[in-house]
């Protein structure tokens, strides 16, 4: 590609709009333009990394036997009704009506339809295991998009779907998408971890991240480097510290604690540290109103709170909810409320605590569990870092990731919704076992720029970059240089290396500034001793140095196939 007669341009300052560094590197590379919020356009360089970045997804999902195909993106309403999943969308699925006012919605995922397809191929046990895949545009109403192409509403999105007759083939099947999943983010050069994660509304039997190491991430991943253990916030387990027990139970004594209501102000009041206080949080789940009870340096987990009610909705308590209950707001404990109790498991392990007395100005002192009935107890509390790993007993550790893939063994809950079943051995009905398995491609192309970068640009690494390799002309007025470059690109493009000729009338600085901008990794500058046959050999994060022609080619494909 000759720059002088090609779309192109760079922009020297950080665009206002641009919350995160991939973004505004982005926008400046010219590689994406914002249209309106989550929303952008791919230009011809961006449009080139999204290209190569789909190849490599492509390729890898072949080589498992996955076979491609492509789904609509307008959807009847009905299919995700039908699948019970329309309500959790909610408000995040877009969604409109046809000229005979029948309600349609923009697919957020596909599993629904590619349940339904399954159905034509798979109607024995023979006709098993089969994988199918697309590459596809998605679309979710998200309330606050940000980060550039990271939370977006309109995205380009591989999903994949397997089946399988039994849960031991779904294992199989599933090994095969994430050491597929590996390969593919090893290509792109992501440092990325692997943890569990909530199945949310994707529902299923096991869910896993993806999860690209970033600043900016909006996922906390806790993880032990000791033993390996890798989990998604919303799930890692609190694991209890055993401490001895106190035998002895004080005499409950109800304390005066003017004006301070949160557990910092009445810790101050009484000389306590926060972990003897008892925490109680008013939640409306499911339209029904609990109190639930953790440890005063403890946060609720609202995703475990949902598995273990098995509930769909969570929400805090508003100040219309507390007309009906008997209480003082900033001062609501379990002795004497009218509201069923669900207790932390630290909590059962608590003698002597401090919690609120449901009287304004007032708190108990000395308050034990058994002063209360609760319903039910379990671990419902956030994990803190430095709590304890449950596998090796060290301290846990947090770094923010940005989701780029996931995995779900989803069961058998979509076929049996869609009636996807098959006959067994014995001539039986059995449901099939579907796996689930996305990844985002704007999210990877987001990723790669967060952490490949300088203060210069953008440094893509050789397999996704737009171009392997710039040739930058110095004076394009002198017949000498232009011809020595023309040469080089020439030859290069005769050898399949996808390679830019910056043959523009700029100033050089100008050139070497936008073609590490936009990341090229490898530039060969050709100036001054073009007459001598020595050009300036340049990695993008590398010293330069003079090279004859003579060698140029061998060096050029040494450093490529690095």
């Amino acid at each position: 590609m000759k720059l002088s007669k090609q779309y192109f341009y760079t922009l020297r300052e950080d665009s206002k709009e641009e919350e995160s560094k991939s973004g505004n590197l982005l926008v400046r590379a010219g590689m994406i333009k914002k249209t309106s919020a989550g929303v952008y356009a791919l230009l011809p360089l961006g449009y080139k990394v999204m290209e190569k970045i789909r190849k490599i997804i492509e390729e890898e999902m072949d080589a498992t036997d996955a076979q491609q195909v492509l789904m609509p993106a307008l959807i009847s309403e009905d299919v995700y009704i039908d699948s019970g999943r329309r309500a959790g969308f909610g408000s995040s699925m877009f969604s409109l009506k046809d000229r005979f006012n029948k309600p349609f919605v923009l697919a957020p995922t596909h599993e629904e339809l590619f349940a339904s397809a399954g159905t034509m191929k798979g109607k024995s046990y023979k006709d098993f295991p089969f994988n199918l895949y697309q590459i596809q545009t998605k679309f979710r109403d998200e309330p606050r998009p940000r980060y550039g192409l990271i939370r977006v509403r309109e995205f380009s999105m591989k999903d994949a779907y397997s089946f399988d007759t039994d849960l031991a083939g779904l294992d199989i099947s599933y090994q095969k998408m994430y050491d597929a999943y590996c390969k593919i983010f090893d290509r792109m050069q992501i440092n990325y971890r692997i943890v569990k994660a909530d199945t949310g509304v994707m529902g299923g039997l096991l869910s896993e991240e993806f999860q690209a190491i970033s600043e900016i991430g909006e996922d906390t991943l806790v993880v032990c480097d000791e033993s390996g253990f890798s989990s998604n916030l919303e799930i890692a387990p609190v694991v209890l510290k055993t401490t001895p027990s106190e035998q002895l139970h004080l005499v409950k004594e109800k304390v005066y604690t003017p004006n301070a209501k949160t557990i910092d102000e009445v810790a101050e009041y009484l000389g306590y540290s926060s972990d003897h206080f008892v925490k109680s949080l008013v939640y409306k789940v499911d339209e029904k109103l609990y109190l639930f009870l953790l440890k005063g340096n403890r946060e609720l987990n609202e995703t475990k709170v949902l598995k273990l009610l098995n509930a769909t909705t969570i929400e805090i308590a508003t100040a219309q909810d507390f007309e009906n209950i008997d209480t003082a707001v900033g001062f609501i404990g379990p002795v004497g409320i009218n509201l069923p109790i669900v207790v932390d498991q630290e909590v059962l392990h608590m003698h002597n605590f401090i919690c609120g007395a449901n009287e304004k100005d007032y708190h108990y002192k000395n308050a034990n569990i058994e002063e209360f009935e609760y319903i039910m107890s379990g671990d419902i509390g956030i994990v803190n870092e430095n709590d304890v790993c449950p596998l090796s007993g060290k301290p846990l550790t947090f770094v923010k990731g940005i989701e780029i893939g996931n995995t779900f063994k989803l069961g058998s809950k979509y076929s049996k919704a869609f009636n996807l079943m098959y006959s067994d051995k014995n001539n039986q009905l059995q449901p099939v076992e579907m796996g689930s398995y996305g990844i985002g491609l704007g999210r990877c192309m987001a990723a790669i720029v967060e952490q490949h970068h300088d203060e210069n640009g953008i440094i893509w690494p050789k397999s996704v970059a737009p171009f392997s390799v710039a040739v930058v002309v110095i004076n394009v007025d002198d017949v000498i240089q232009m011809q020595l470059a023309t040469n080089i690109y020439e030859s290069l493009k005769n050898q399949n290396i996808d390679v830019i000729f910056d043959d523009r009338n700029e100033r050089p600085g100008v050139k070497f500034k936008d073609m590490e901008l936009i990341g090229i990794p490898l530039r060969i500058v050709v100036g001054k001793k073009a007459n001598e046959n020595i050009v300036e050999f340049k990695g993008r994060t590398t010293d330069k140095e003079e090279v004859n022609i003579d060698e140029l080619y061998q060096k050029i494909n040494h450093f490529l196939g690095e």
